[in-house]
C-alpha cells in the first residue's frame, strides 16, 4: 500500500523506476487519497462536500469500503477530476507525479492524469522544443563567430591606418 510517507520517500529518492513501478500498482482508493493530498484538501473538507462522515470517507481512502460508480463519480467531482482517471480501466491512463522543488519552500506534489496519446503528444512537443533550442544555440554560436571575425577585421583595419 502506498501511503503519503512512502510516496514522499520515493519522491525524495533518485529511484524513479521504483516510483513508476509503485505507481503502476496504485489502487483507486490510494489514487483518491493521493489526489486529495496533492490538492491540499483534508478528509474533513471532502467528506463535507460529499455529505458523509469523515469516518466513512476515511474508510473509502483506506479501501475498507467498496465504492459504487455513483459514489466514485461524486468523489471525482469533489476532487475536480474525471472518474475515469481514477478507474484506469483501459490501462491507458498514466499517473504522473511531479516533484516541484522551489527554493526555500517545502516540496509540492502535483498530481495529474493523462492518456498515453496525450503523453506522447507532450513528449513530441518537448522534443521539438529541444530541437528548436539547439538550432537557436547554433545560430547564436554562428553570430558570435561572425562578431568575432568582424572585430578582427576592424582591429586589422585600425592597425593598417
Amino acid at each position: 500500500m502506498l501511503n503519503s510517507k512512502s510516496l514522499s520517500n520515493l519522491l525524495q529518492s533518485s529511484h524513479t523506476d521504483k516510483l513508476s513501478e509503485k505507481l503502476e500498482k496504485i489502487s483507486v482508493n490510494e489514487k483518491i487519497k493521493l489526489v486529495r493530498q496533492a490538492k491540499g484538501l483534508t478528509q474533513e473538507s471532502v467528506a463535507e462536500k460529499l455529505g458523509m462522515s469523515v469516518t466513512t470517507y476515511g474508510d473509502i481512502e483506506r479501501g475498507d469500503k467498496d465504492l459504487k460508480l455513483s459514489r466514485l463519480q461524486e468523489i471525482a467531482d469533489a476532487l475536480d477530476i474525471k472518474a475515469s482517471e481514477l478507474l484506469d480501466l483501459t490501462d491507458k491512463a498514466v499517473l504522473n507525479v511531479c516533484l516541484n522543488k522551489k527554493a526555500g519552500n517545502d516540496n509540492k506534489i502535483t498530481v495529474y492524469f493523462s492518456s498515453d496519446g496525450e503523453l506522447e503528444k507532450l513528449q513530441m512537443q518537448l522534443e521539438m522544443k529541444d530541437k528548436e533550442l539547439a538550432m537557436q544555440q547554433r545560430e547564436i554560436n554562428l553570430l558570435e563567430q561572425k562578431i568575432a571575425d568582424q572585430q578582427k577585421i576592424i582591429a586589422f583595419l585600425e592597425n593598417k591606418t
